[in-house]
This record gives C-alpha cells, sequence and structure tokens, in this order.
C-alpha cells in the first residue's frame, strides 16, 4: 500500500477537515473556557489575560480555532443538506466540498485580519 500515491478527493477532505476541527475544538473548550473566566473575573485579571493573547503565537493558535470553528459550521450545513438529499450529484457535492475550503478560509482571513 503507497499511500503517497492516493489521492482523495476534495469532499474526501472536507469531510476529514470536518473530523480534526471537530476535535481541535473539542480539546481546546478547556483552555477557551479558562481564557473567558479569567478575563471575567476581574478588570485587571482582563488586562492580564489581554496580554497573553496579544503574544503573536497565541494569536495563531487563536486563529486556527477560528478556522475550525468556521470549516466545522460550513462543513456541517453541508451535511445537513446532504442528509435531506440535496446536492448528492457528483459535481455538485465537488462544488460544495470546494465553496466550504473557500468560504472558511476566506472568512478566517478577513475575520483573522480584522482581529490581528
Amino acid at each position: 500500500l503507497d499511500l503517497s500515491k492516493i489521492r482523495l478527493p476534495v469532499p474526501g477532505i472536507v469531510s476529514i477537515l470536518h473530523r480534526i476541527s471537530g476535535v481541535a475544538l473539542f480539546f481546546s473548550l478547556p483552555l477557551l473556557i479558562y481564557l473567558l473566566s479569567g478575563s471575567l473575573s476581574s478588570a485587571d485579571a482582563f488586562d492580564s489575560y489581554r496580554a497573553v493573547v496579544a503574544h503573536p503565537l497565541v494569536k495563531l493558535i487563536l486563529i486556527g480555532l477560528l478556522w475550525g470553528f468556521l470549516h466545522h459550521a460550513a462543513a456541517g450545513i453541508r451535511f445537513l443538506l446532504l442528509d435531506i438529499h440535496k446536492g448528492l450529484e457528483l459535481q455538485t457535492a465537488r462544488a460544495t466540498a470546494k465553496m466550504v475550503l473557500a468560504v472558511s478560509l476566506s472568512l478566517t482571513a478577513i475575520i483573522g485580519g480584522i482581529l490581528w
């Protein structure tokens, strides 16, 4: 089995990324809840958490989580439509998979650029 020769179609890539983004969001929940609860405790704590979030590495991690959320949401809508038998044709399935990638990456770039 030569894994380098196997080429997954775009809908398969979107499906795998949907699972990966879901796992990443699940495991990042404790961190996000910790940041939220710490930032809401007092004004001084908010300032210290704001300084932590201002670090470029933390910003990149949060932008990665933003992409995970946006991709998971867009792909989830696509899968809900597939569950009600909308867009099952091969060309439509490929087009909606490409649209999920384009929408999630575009929104991540726009929102990430604004928040950076």
